[in-house]
C-alpha cells in the first residue's frame, strides 16, 4: 500500500495504542486515496484479530414495540409520523421469540423499542425476568432514556447491556434533532448504566445534516471517553415522513472509516457490522468486518411487526431475509473471511465485569 509518510505516520501510532489527537482523526476520517482507506482497514482488522479474536457474535433483536414518545427529526418512528403502524408485542410473544434464538446460534437477545410508556418499570421487569428464567441468554435492552431508577431495577431483574446511542456528540445538532431534549442529558444516563454495572453500548449517526469531520471525530473522542463498550455506527437513511426526508443519505465509505478508526482507538470493543449499512449498501457490511467489526445483530422481530418498525425505509425486507437465516446461512456470509462464530456471550475482555463467557452458567453479558 502507497501512503503518505504523515497517513502512515498516523497509522501505526494507532496501531502502537498511542491515543490520537483530534486533528489526527480528521485526517484519517478524510482520507480520498483507496490505497490509504485500503491500508487503514488492513490496520484496524490487525487490531481486532490480535484484540477480540476472529469470532463474530450474534445477537438478536427483537424490536417489541413500534411507539415512541419523541419526535426525533430523523426516525421514522417519531411521535409525529402518522403514517406509521404502531403495534406492542405481548410478554409471551417476546418470550416466544427469545427462545428460538439459541437455535439460531444467539446467545444475546436484544429487545429494542421506541420510548414506550406503555412498557413501565414493572412490565420490563417482568420480561426481563422471564427471559432469563426461560434462557440461557443475555439480555440487552435498547429502549431509551429512562429514569435512573428503572436502569436500577432492569439491572437487578437480570439486564446484562444496555444500548443507548449518543447519535452525535455535537450539543447544538443533538438539540436540533431531538426537540425537548440535550446531550448532557443522554451522557448522564450513559455515565449511570457505567456506574450500575451494565456493559454499556453508544454510538452515532454518520451523515447527518450539518455534521463535519471535526465533529464526526468529537464522536469518536466521546466514545473513547465514556469507555463504551459496544459501538454501534450506521448511516444516515432519510424517511420521507420525517424532517430531515430530503436531506440525502450518509456515505457507506464514511462509515466504514469510522468503524476502521473506532476499533483501532478502543481496540477490544465490541463493533457490529450495522443494519443500517446493509441497507445502504448490502456489500458494505461485508466490507464492515474486514475493517473491524466483530459483531452481527441479525433481527427476529415477527411478522407482522418487522416491517412496521420503519425507522427508515427498506429496513423490513432485509431484516426478515436476515432472520431466515440458518445455520448454514451465516456460514456462506461470513464465508472467506477466516472469521467463526463466537459461542459465548462476546463479552468484552477488559470490561466483563465479572460476566460468566459460557451461555447458560449465569451472569453472562
Amino acid at each position: 500500500m502507497t501512503c503518505t509518510s504523515e497517513t502512515a505516520r498516523i497509522i501505526a501510532k494507532a496501531v502502537s495504542g498511542e491515543a490520537l489527537w483530534k486533528d489526527e482523526l480528521v485526517g484519517l476520517l478524510t482520507l480520498t486515496s483507496p490505497e490509504e482507506t485500503e491500508a487503514l482497514f488492513q490496520a484496524a482488522d490487525g487490531v481486532r484479530r490480535s484484540c477480540v479474536g476472529d469470532e463474530i457474535f450474534l445477537r438478536g433483536i427483537i424490536e417489541f414495540s413500534g411507539h415512541c414518545r419523541r419526535n426525533c427529526h430523523y426516525c421514522g418512528l417519531r411521535a409525529g409520523n402518522r403514517g406509521v403502524r404502531r403495534y406492542r408485542m405481548t410478554e409471551d410473544e417476546i418470550a416466544s421469540r427469545a427462545g428460538m434464538l439459541g437455535e439460531k446460534l444467539c446467545t444475546t437477545v436484544v429487545l429494542q423499542s421506541g420510548e414506550d410508556p406503555f412498557y413501565d418499570k414493572e412490565r420490563m421487569c417482568s420480561i426481563i425476568r422471564r427471559v432469563k428464567n426461560e434462557t440461557s441468554l443475555a439480555v440487552t435492552l435498547s429502549i431509551g432514556e429512562r429514569p435512573f431508577e428503572d436502569y436500577e431495577a432492569f439491572r437487578d431483574a437480570g439486564a446484562d447491556r444496555y444500548l443507548l446511542r449518543h447519535e452525535t456528540s455535537s450539543p447544538g445538532l443533538y438539540r436540533a434533532l431531538h426537540p425537548g431534549h440535550d446531550l448532557a442529558g443522554r451522557v448522564a444516563c450513559l455515565r449511570k448504566l457505567r456506574q450500575l454495572g451494565y456493559e454499556v453500548g453508544s454510538g452515532c449517526i454518520v451523515g447527518l445534516p450539518g455534521q463535519t469531520a471535526d465533529v464526526l471525530a468529537e464522536d469518536v473522542l466521546l466514545i473513547r471517553d465514556l469507555d463504551i463498550d459496544m459501538i454501534g455506527i450506521g448511516p444516515f437513511i432519510p424517511h420521507p415522513n420525517t424532517p430531515l426526508g430530503g436531506h440525502p443519505a450518509g456515505d457507506a465509505g464514511l462509515v466504514l472509516r469510522m468503524i476502521a478508526i473506532l476499533r483501532l482507538v478502543t481496540r477490544d470493543t465490541n463493533i457490529p457490522a450495522t443494519t443500517a449499512l446493509g441497507v445502504l449498501d448490502p456489500g458494505a457490511r461485508r466490507k464492515a468486518f474486514n475493517a473491524g467489526a466483530n459483531v452481527f445483530m441479525p433481527n427476529f422481530t415477527p411478522d407482522p411487526y418487522t416491517s412496521s418498525y420503519e425507522i427508515y425505509p427498506g429496513k423490513g425486507p432485509e431484516a426478515g431475509a436476515i432472520a431466515k437465516a440458518s445455520e448454514g446461512g451465516y456460514a456462506a456470509l461470513f464465508e472467506g473471511l477466516g472469521r467463526t462464530i463466537g459461542t459465548g456471550y462476546g463479552c468484552r475482555v477488559r470490561a466483563s465485569r465479572g460476566c460468566a463467557e459460557t451461555p447458560g452458567t449465569g451472569g453472562g453479558a
